[in-house]
């Protein structure tokens, strides 16, 4: 996406006007439509009626928690881009924040430059190469052509990053797919922050495809298993060949 002609919608939640007002006229100036709001609750309020983007989300609001919002915002707006906005640069905090639906992050104080370049990485990101039809591995079936996931039959929910995520590993069943090369399919080859955000979608993905298994009365050997490469990085394996069939 070209934010410069499609306008990209972005809302700003932040309490503090210095950083409110830069990044207002900052987005603006570079193409986008920004909305800024100082208040968590008013920043989802617009964030539903503007149908936004992308969020750019200060965690250290005073009216709400940060994390809580970002869960909000992402149950409402599954295809948002979420961007962390923190003071908070310990790692735990940066986890629970990416952990919560969060796409990425910048710890304050940030870079503009680095910011805008992150947004255009995300908003030019193409999707993965298409293939005819939906791709099925014992239980469970990939529909690329309708961005849609089912296990034995029921659809599996999914954040964006998290089914593009696994679209990848899908299409590449059973081969090595090294931590650069899923950020670069999944995040951009372009992409600025750290690695662990990988590390955090691939734990939220297991996570759903177990409840899946679990809702669906399977247990996990008749689901493809997401493996960890240690020192490389992952790989989809089919399910052994002696698991019970569906």
């Amino acid at each position: 996406m070209n934010a410069g002609n499609d306008r990209s919608v972005v809302v700003i939640v932040e309490d503090d006007e210095a950083i409110g007002r830069l990044l207002e006229r900052a987005l603006t100036g570079n193409g986008y439509l920004a909305f800024w709001s100082r208040s968590g609750r008013s920043g989802l309020a617009v964030a539903r009626r503007e149908q936004a983007e992308v969020v750019l989300l200060d965690l250290g609001l005073p009216d709400v928690d940060g994390v809580d919002l970002a869960r909000r915002l992402r149950s409402d707006l599954p295809a948002l881009l979420l961007v962390m906005l923190t003071a908070r640069g310990d790692e735990i905090d940066i986890v629970s924040g990416l952990d919560a639906g969060a796409d990425d992050y910048l710890v304050k104080p940030f870079s503009l430059t680095v910011l805008l370049a992150r947004l255009r990485a995300h908003l030019r990101r193409r999707p993965a190469e298409r293939v005819d039809g939906p791709v099925a591995i014992a239980g469970l079936t990939v529909d690329t052509a309708a961005r849609r996931c089912t296990v034995a039959g029921e659809e599996l929910v999914l954040r964006p990053k998290e089914y593009e995520l696994l679209e990848t590993l899908v299409l590449n069943a059973g081969a090595a797919m090294s931590r650069e090369d899923l950020m670069a399919k999944v995040w951009d080859e372009n992409w600025f922050g750290s690695t662990k955000t990988l590390d955090v979608t691939i734990a939220s993905l297991r996570r759903r495809l177990e409840s899946a298994a679990k809702h669906a009365g399977l247990s996990l050997n008749q689901l493809p298993a997401v493996s960890t490469l240690r020192g490389h990085g992952y790989r989809l394996d089919p399910p052994l060949p002696d698991a019970s069939p569906l």
